[in-house]
């Protein structure tokens, strides 16, 4: 772990690390979208036909809601491409998440688990204090993407995930396990091991091979054709992937009217915080 003078605290880390993704998200709200209307496929029933070991993760994403593990059709053999690369230096690609629906995006960022560390976090950066609800809706704007043009798993085009040994079956450590909200989350954290990080960097660079982009402040989230992955990749077209609603039964995909319409308002934000307090005054 660096422990250098050049390394910030780890508040002054967390404040500029989340402060830099919210100047990222900045630029994803005006760049252009045109949706090209692409339908979705499985990925577990893709990786099956290929013959791929790929993991799925079997949590919730939220309440009773089951995560979803397709992505557009355009982007599911690469996402077999990067599998196999894998098995083939001895990983196993876990997908921890895919495809979220409105309501799934808008009850994750209100999820207690995810809602408190956030908080916990915001009080420690405003030096013990109850922050001002406009810091938390900032903080979750970048880690849990409270507006739907900037939540690229909503477009389709994104995948959280883990990775595994073949030969033991354990994990490929990158610090800590997905998910993880602190000064350890952005990818390049000095305030990890270097193994860690040699980790996080060598997995990151087989997604990227393949066109799947880094978000620079989760370690595990990648995505591309979005307008996040086109600004990431220095692709200045129009992005094809925008947020949209999927029917799976008919595999057709309807663009949001809103794109840019807060799931969670502040004064949502401000009644979460109230709950977030009420839940640490009680555990105590």
């Amino acid at each position: 772990m660096k422990t250098t003078s050049a390394v910030p605290s780890r508040r002054d880390y967390w404040a500029q690390q989340m402060q830099l993704g919210y100047d990222l998200i900045q630029q994803v709200i005006p760049f252009e979208v045109h949706e090209c209307g692409e339908g979705f496929a499985s990925l577990p029933d893709a990786a099956e036909r290929a013959g791929i070991e790929m993991q799925f993760s079997e949590s919730k994403i939220a309440g009773e809601l089951e995560r979803v593990f397709f992505i557009r059709e355009g982007l599911v053999n690469k996402l077999m491409d990067i599998g196999r690369a894998m098995n083939d230096r001895g990983w196993i690609l876990k997908i921890e998440d895919g495809y979220r629906s409105q309501d799934m995006q808008s009850q994750l960022v209100r999820k207690p688990e995810l809602f408190d560390a956030i908080l916990k976090k915001c009080i420690w950066e405003n030096g013990g204090q109850l922050p001002p609800t406009e810091l938390v809706f900032r903080r979750a704007t970048v880690l849990i993407a409270n507006i739907p043009k900037i939540g690229t798993h909503m477009s389709g085009s994104a995948v959280d995930i883990s990775v595994f040994r073949r030969d033991d079956g354990s994990e490929v450590w990158r610090g800590n396990p997905y998910l993880e909200m602190s000064e350890r989350t952005p990818m390049r954290s000095p305030f990890i091991e270097a193994d860690d990080l040699q980790n996080r960097l060598e997995i990151t660079a087989i997604m990227e091979a393949h066109g799947f982009m880094h978000f620079p402040f989760e370690f595990w989230h990648y995505n591309q054709g979005d307008a996040m992955g086109n600004i990431l990749s220095g692709h200045p077209a129009p992005a094809r992937y925008g947020p949209v609603h999927w029917d799976p039964q008919t595999n057709r995909v309807t663009p949001y009217d809103e794109p840019l319409r807060p799931l969670n308002p502040l004064d949502a934000i401000e009644q979460e915080i109230a709950a977030a307090t009420q839940r640490a005054t009680t555990s105590i």
